[in-house]
């Protein structure tokens, strides 16, 4: 294929229930410092797609035009060279009106995309993907990616616990912790069975774990080299932790085995004080006092629902 030049825009759609709709779009101001309620986000962030659990496809954008006849044109002058190839009309709920596109139209919108290409095209095993989509009154083409649901493999764990964060939750809070993986350690110090620290570690994220319970200690390694990862997951208290991270994950605890008193959640919140800038606390109860008696601002929030269960994310940084 020959060069295409990327504009350095792309496009993502998205898929969630009403219950994850707040804690996805946590994730998305996370990634791009802004949300939608529409199913579709334009940005110039690039993000793997299997990173997220709602990130259905990513198209990464050669050209634009205002008509499909501007794209006609342009597509005209791709020569895929000894590359096959595919184009996909995307299918997306929650477009405006003027953006629909009923299904016979979109395989007609494909085939003379297709033709207007130079190349073989391969519907079954294309070395290619083009993506086509129209979205806010304009139509987009470019390179297509989509989501695989990496967190999916992980559901079926050796060791478990029964109020541990979904897969799906547990890697919105890593990437709400730390959308940019690059040169930034974390910290997770009271790891539990080590839902978070998988997603994390399976996204490359650079973190370490810790608990004060031996069992999950032993448990949540276990569940890391059971998916192939490798991570330090260490025994101790929460008060103990020597070295600076840049981000900590608390998931307050809560169950039957490791109920926290207020005094506790206090005392864990003023301990990671010395040892991160930015904190991002899970729990079920309203804690914004203790986030500020403990030396931290919350700069933004969600409410993540499973059914009539529900958990506050706050995004805290060091107050000034």
């Amino acid at each position: 294929m020959k060069q295409l030049t990327a504009t350095g825009d792309y496009i993502y759609t998205y898929a969630y229930t009403n219950d994850e709709k707040d804690l996805c779009q946590l994730e998305m101001r996370s990634f791009f410092e802004n949300d939608t309620s529409d199913k579709i986000i334009k940005n110039r962030v690039a993000i793997d797609p299997s990173r997220s659990p709602f990130i259905k496809e990513r198209i990464e954008l050669f050209f634009e035009g205002e008509t499909l006849q501007d794209i006609l044109e342009q597509s005209a002058k791709v020569d895929m060279v000894d590359a096959t190839f595919k184009v996909i009309f995307l299918k997306i709920n929650g477009l405006s009106e003027q953006d629909q596109v009923d299904f016979s139209g979109k395989r007609d919108v494909e085939r003379q995309i297709g033709s207007a290409i130079t190349g073989e095209a391969d519907v079954h095993n294309p070395d290619v993907i083009f993506g086509l989509i129209p979205f806010e009154g304009r139509w987009y083409f470019g390179r297509y990616l989509q989501s695989e649901p990496v967190w999916f493999k992980h559901m079926k764990k050796p060791r478990e616990y029964s109020t541990a964060l979904s897969t799906r939750v547990a890697r919105a809070v890593a990437n709400i912790a730390v959308p940019e993986t690059q040169g930034v350690k974390a910290i997770d110090p009271c790891c539990g069975i080590g839902t978070v620290l998988v997603e994390a570690l399976s996204m490359g994220i650079d973190i370490v774990g810790r608990d004060i319970n031996p069992l999950v200690v032993e448990g949540s390694r276990e569940n890391i080299a059971h998916f192939g990862l490798t991570g330090e997951v260490a025994l101790g208290p929460i008060a103990d932790v020597e070295a600076t991270y840049d981000v900590a994950i608390i998931d307050m605890p809560y169950n039957l085995y490791t109920h926290a008193t207020p005094a506790d959640q206090l005392a864990i919140l003023k301990d990671a004080f010395p040892f991160t800038e930015k904190l991002l606390v899970v729990t079920i109860e309203t804690m914004d006092h203790m986030v500020e008696a403990a030396g931290f601002v919350v700069i933004d929030r969600c409410i993540a629902k499973k059914g009539l269960f529900l958990r506050e994310i706050l995004v805290c940084r060091k107050a000034v």
